[in-house]
């Protein structure tokens, strides 16, 4: 939780949510306090944030109005625009707790922006305008509980294969399995799965991939590191031969 936008001062947040508080979902749970009146505000960018990592934009974040300012009506101005308005060459700034801040702070700014920043980031809010406690949401790291854990394994033994040869072309990177590998382990390997999975593996900045060429970051090491510890050692045995 980053922020109230409301007044909490006259209206306190009945759950006690605080900012900085955190809520994680690991592919089976959600860990962490969060108020269910949240949820469905929450819940669907969780899941579109769970398949899309930080890809995931919300589509307004696409319309082009963010980035044309304010405007004020000028029916001369319709056979320019077909509408009839005027750009406003200002900011206008609103009083606290105003609607309006309730929007994406870069919105409608003059200056004009220089990049694209409105709704960059996914946020999702309480239903409660008064307080209205702000979340935002991020793709930190794989998923690796539930029905994760196949697809997670496959990605560690990827780190591996790389790992023991720097800069293997990736549309290469099956023949380092063995048939029983690629074919009779779950999920089955093919080269679609392992380009999405190696892009899910860059994307969360544990594998680097130039000009078709994989390399393991130092990130991926230590992930990997870890993975390996913690699965017994017969396990490990059958993933990495070690």
């Amino acid at each position: 939780m980053i922020a109230f936008l409301g007044d909490v001062e006259k209206y306190p947040c009945q759950f006690g949510h605080k900012i900085g508080d955190e809520v994680i979902l690991d592919g089976e749970r959600l860990i962490g306090r969060v108020c269910p009146d949240v949820l469905p505000n929450l819940l669907p960018k969780l899941i579109a944030l769970r398949y899309a990592g930080p890809r995931y934009r919300d589509p307004l974040y696409y319309a082009p109005f963010w980035y044309a300012g304010t405007f004020k009506l000028d029916p001369s101005m319709k056979k320019y625009d077909g509408c009839g308005l005027r750009p406003r060459k200002e900011s206008i700034s609103e009083p606290p707790y105003h609607m309006a801040n309730l929007l994406d702070p870069n919105a409608f700014k003059y200056p004009y922006p220089k990049e694209r920043i409105v709704l960059k980031d996914v946020t999702a809010m309480c239903p409660d305008p008064r307080t209205a406690a702000l979340f935002k949401l991020e793709a930190f790291d794989l998923s690796d509980n539930g029905y994760d854990v196949s697809f997670f394994r496959r990605q560690m033994v990827l780190l591996d294969k790389v790992l023991k040869k720097p800069g293997i072309r990736l549309d290469t990177l099956l023949n380092e399995f063995t048939e029983f590998e690629r074919e009779d382990v779950y999920p089955p390997l093919n080269p679609v799965l392992l380009e999405v999975l190696a892009e899910e593996l860059e994307l969360m900045g544990y594998l680097e991939i130039r000009d078709g060429r994989a390399y393991v970051t130092e990130k991926g090491v230590k992930k990997l590191s870890d993975f390996k510890a913690s699965i017994p050692r017969e396990e490990r045995t059958l993933l990495f031969g070690e």
